[in-house]
C-alpha cells in the first residue's frame, strides 16, 4: 500500500530553494512519481520504502501535490513552498500558545497567515495504536483552535521569520517536556562518547528495563495512572500556597515516582524519543532547527557540551547535511525557592555558548534575562522566539548585522593594576545598566575563592574590575549563578551573556 510519510499532508509547507525530500512506504518494486505543479521525481521502493527528490522550488502558495505508484494516488491540496524548520527541545519550547504571556490575545486576533505548524505526535513507544495516533496528525495553518497548540517560541520564531522574509513559514514541533537531550538521540552516538554512555548503561541495567516487554509496558501504564492521581492532589497543593517546598507536598500527599519505571515505555529513556519523533520526521527538508533544552540535563552538567555536540551532529547527519544551521536558546535564569544555587545552570549555559562559539553554522539566543524566581517554565517567550529570530536573518538568511542580533558576550582578558581588563563583543556605543548598579561580577585569587567585584565601565567594550580583598586577581566571572539579577546590556537591549574566564 502506497503511504508517504504522516508529516506529508494538506495544508504543509515545503523548502524552499533546497531539493525537496519525499519520502514513504510502499510496495516493493514499485515505481513512484511525485508532482508538484510542473515539477516531478521518480523514485522505486526497496525494502518497503522510497524516497524521492523534487528539484528545488521558489516560494509559492496553493499548490497540489500527487504521489502515485500506478494505483490511486495519494493527493494533498493547499500546498506552500517557504522556510521550514524544526523546533526541539523540552517544556520551555514546548509551552502552548495558549498558555503563554499575550498567547490568548493573539490567538483571538487570528492575525497569522503566514505560518502553519506541525506537531510530531508525542508518541514514547510503539504502541498498538502507534500508526492510528500517527496518521491523525497534520500540518495546521494558524487558527484559535489549531494555534492554541503551537509551541510559544516556535511560533513568535515564525511570526518574526514570515513578516521579515514575506514567505510562509512552517514549524515541525518535534519536542517533549521533561527530556534529556540523551532521549533525542540514537544509542549509537551516546555509546560512542566517554561522557555520554553511562546514559545507555543506566538505562540498560535498570531493573524495569531487563524485564519482557509487554510487562516494562504494563509497569509502565500502570505507573502512569497513579502519578495522574499524584498530580491531581499536587495541583491543589500548590494552588494554595505556590511556593510550598517540594518535600513538603510529598510529606502532604506522598512521595512522587516520577519519572516511572526506566523501561521501553517511558518516555524520558535514552535514545527513545529519537526513535519514536525524530525519526518519523526526518529527512523532511528543512532550513535548520531551533533547539530549547538543557534544564533535564542540569544533574550532570559537565557532560553537556559532548551531549549537545553529539546531538547537533547526529541530526544533521540524519538531515544529510552537516551545515545545517542549529540556533539555540541558553538557559534563562531559575532556582526554586528552596533549592540551593548548585551552580548547574551555570555549567551548561557555558557548554551552550561554548558549542557555539566551537561548532560552525550555531546561533545562541541568549536568554538570561527572561527566567522566573520559582518558575521553571516562565511565560514570557516573545523575547526568546524573537531572538532565535534575530539569530536566523543574521546567520542564516544575511540579512541583520551581528552589532541587532547580538548582545555582548566576553572575548578575553588582561591583568592590569591589581585587577583585571574584560574585551567585549557585540557591545555597541556603549553598555547599558538596569538598575540602580551593574551586580554580578566577581574575581577570585589563586586560591579560588570568589569575591564580588566593584567594577568601571572603560570606553567602547571594555570593563575594569578590582577588588580591595583580592591584590592579584587571576579569574573573573559574571552572573554564575543559577539565579540573580540581570542588569547589564548592550546598546540594542540584548543582555551580556554569562561567562567565566577560565575552564575548570
Amino acid at each position: 500500500m502506497l503511504r508517504a510519510a504522516a508529516v506529508f499532508s494538506d495544508h504543509m509547507v515545503l523548502q524552499r530553494n533546497k531539493k525537496i525530500c519525499v519520502f514513504g512506504e510502499g510496495e516493493n518494486g514499485r515505481k513512484i512519481r511525485v508532482s508538484l505543479g510542473e515539477a516531478h521525481a521518480d523514485a522505486v521502493c526497496r525494502d518497503g520504502k522510497w524516497t524521492a527528490y523534487l528539484p528545488e522550488q521558489e516560494a509559492a502558495q496553493e499548490l497540489h501535490m500527487e504521489i502515485s505508484d500506478g494505483s490511486e494516488p495519494l493527493r494533498f491540496t493547499d500546498v506552500a513552498v517557504g522556510e521550514v524548520w524544526l523546533a526541539g527541545g523540552q517544556s520551555n519550547m514546548e509551552l502552548e500558545l495558549k498558555d503563554a504571556e499575550g498567547g490568548k490575545e493573539i490567538l483571538q486576533s487570528k492575525d497569522c497567515p503566514g505560518i502553519r505548524f506541525y506537531n510530531t505526535p508525542r508518541q514514547s513507544y510503539e504502541g498498538p495504536d502507534f500508526e492510528e495516533v500517527e496518521r491523525a496528525s497534520r500540518w495546521e495553518r494558524f487558527g484559535e483552535e489549531a494555534a492554541a497548540k503551537w509551541s510559544a517560541v516556535g511560533f513568535y520564531f515564525a511570526r518574526e521569520l514570515a513578516q521579515r522574509l514575506q514567505v510562509t513559514v512552517g514549524v515541525i514541533g518535534c519536542n517533549w517536556g521533561g527530556t534529556s537531550a540523551s532521549c533525542w538521540m540514537s544509542r549509537e552516538v551516546l555509546l560512542s562518547r566517554a561522557a555520554t554512555r553511562s546514559y545507555v548503561e543506566e538505562y540498560e541495567s535498570a531493573e524495569s528495563a531487563r524485564k519482557p516487554r509487554e510487562e516494562q509496558i504494563r509497569e509502565y501504564q500502570e505507573y502512569q495512572a497513579i502519578q495522574e492521581e499524584w498530580d491531581k492532589r499536587a495541583a491543589a497543593v500548590y494552588e494554595k500556597d505556590p511556593m510550598m517546598a517540594f518535600d513538603k507536598v510529598q510529606e502532604l500527599i506522598g512521595p512522587c515516582r516520577y519519572p516511572g519505571p526506566m523501561n521501553c515505555a517511558n518516555f524520558t529513556r535514552p535514545a527513545g524519543l529519537y526513535e519514536t519523533m525524530l525519526k518519523r520526521v526526518a529527512p523532511y527538508t528543512i532550513q535548520g532547527f531551533i533547539y530549547y533544552q538543557g534544564e533535564s540535563d542540569d544533574h550532570r552538567p559537565g557532560d553537556y557540551y559532548e551531549l549537545l555536540t553529539g546531538l547537533i551532529g547526529q541530526w544533521r547527519r540524519d538531515w544529510g547535511d552537516d551545515r545545517l544551521p542549529f540556533l539555540m536558546v541558553q538557559l534563562p535564569m531559575h532556582r526554586y525557592r528552596h533549592d540551593p544555587d548548585t551552580k548547574s545552570w551555570c555549567v551548561i549555559r557555558e557548554s551552550q555558548m561554548r558549542a557555539f562559539d566551537t561548532i560552525r553554522n550555531t546561533g545562541i539566543a541568549v536568554a538570561i534575562d527572561c527566567g522566573q524566581f520559582h518558575e521553571i517554565h516562565p511565560k514570557n517567550k516573545k523575547p526568546v522566539g524573537e531572538r532565535l529570530a534575530l539569530q536566523a536573518l543574521n546567520g542564516v538568511y544575511r540579512l541583520l548585522p551581528d552589532e541587532e542580533a547580538f548582545g555582548p558576550i566576553y572575548r578575553d582578558f588582561r591583568y592590569r593594576e591589581g585587577g583585571m581588563e574584560l574585551t567585549f563583543d557585540h557591545v555597541g556605543v556603549c553598555f547599558v545598566c538596569r538598575g540602580d548598579r551593574v551586580t554580578g561580577f566577581e574575581l577570585a585569587g589563586g586560591d579560588g575563592v570568589f569575591m564580588e567585584a566593584d567594577l568601571v565601565i572603560l570606553e567602547g567594550n571594555r570593563i575594569f574590575l578590582s577588588c580591595g580583598e583580592i591584590q592579584e586577581p587571576v579569574m573573573a566571572r559574571y552572573l554564575w549563578t543559577n539565579y540573580g539579577e540581570v542588569t547589564l546590556f548592550g546598546a540594542n537591549g540584548l543582555p551580556l551573556a554569562p561567562f567565566r574566564t577560565h575552564l575548570f
